[in-house]
């Protein structure tokens, strides 16, 4: 698949792009409000551990927790999906069976995607046998910076390819695209390319999930929309872990994209904290007072 340079080309104005953060996080939101909000933004998440010493044991504890956030309070919704290694996907699956939470797996060489092609596609294809209904990739930044563009183009449309019926999260890392002009023209790349969902940061790598980096993704996200009709989902990963954070991201949203993409099918958070808080903040919303963290679990 050839790149056409004129739908990737594109420049942000930073200050200008700032300023609209600052307006759309000052907003001020109801009680009513903001407890809709923290349930929706806690539909939105997809649960993760991406660490070292990962174990089935610490999968399956962390299954466990999504299915069951907060049982003294019924309403309290399900995350949407929970997040692991290749090689954990067969215990989340088991795990979450009976359940309607999917099971995201990272592919594709994580973190860095220094993998080559054959093993990136091999991976892939074994996730999605073991049991993933998601996938994320991580973009070629190397390629990407050199402006070997077609080249992450194949790839990102060869993965899709081998995702099947899995949906396909692209991960741009954005701390190494250097730009906010890099990071649209990444995003319209991996969205040409076949993505469902484009994703900002793979957790590992400083700076992760900033503001003016995500409003810069929406408004990509908004105008392929405008150009083609299709709806591609967005996932804000890496720092997140208070529920202010999560609300405010969810004003952003709906500014820049309007109602249709406040549906976990459009929109995630990666985190693995931030459960804990936005429990924390409903408890209190509801009984007047404020539990520790590590009263619902500790992750």
């Amino acid at each position: 698949m050839t790149v056409t340079t004129t739908a990737i080309n594109g420049t942000v104005d930073q200050i200008g792009a700032e300023e609209r953060v600052k307006r759309l996080f000052s907003r001020s939101i109801k009680k009513e409000s903001k407890v809709k909000a923290l349930h929706l933004v806690l539909s939105m998440l997809d649960l993760t551990t991406l660490e070292g010493k990962d174990s089935p044991g610490k999968v399956r504890q962390l299954c466990y927790k999504a299915a069951h956030l907060h049982d003294c309070y019924p309403d309290i919704p399900q995350v949407a999906a929970v997040c692991v290694y290749p090689n954990l996907v067969r215990v989340a699956k088991e795990s979450l069976f009976g359940t309607s939470i999917k099971v995201a797996s990272v592919a594709t060489g994580f973190p860095s995607g220094m993998s080559s092609m054959n093993e990136k596609l091999a991976e892939v294809r074994k996730v999605v046998k073991d049991g993933a209904d998601e996938v994320d990739m991580v973009l070629s930044r190397g390629e990407f910076l050199r402006g070997n563009l077609d080249y992450v183009c194949e790839e990102i449309t060869q993965v899709k390819n081998a995702c099947e019926s899995a949906h396909l999260k692209v991960i741009l890392e954005t701390g190494e695209l250097e730009t906010l002009d890099n990071v649209r023209r990444a995003s319209i790349l991996a969205m040409e390319s076949g993505a469902d969902f484009i994703k900002t940061s793979t957790g590992k790598i400083s700076p992760a999930a900033v503001p003016v980096v995500v409003l810069t993704m929406l408004e990509a996200i908004r105008d392929y929309f405008h150009k083609t009709g299709r709806r591609v989902g967005m996932k804000p990963a890496g720092g997140i872990s208070k529920a202010k954070q999560g609300v405010q991201y969810l004003v952003m949203l709906k500014e820049t994209l309007g109602t249709s993409w406040l549906t976990p099918d459009l929109f995630r958070f990666g985190a693995s904290s931030l459960a804990n808080d936005i429990l924390m903040q409903i408890v209190k919303q509801s009984d007047g007072v404020y539990q520790s963290l590590d009263y619902f679990s500790l992750d």
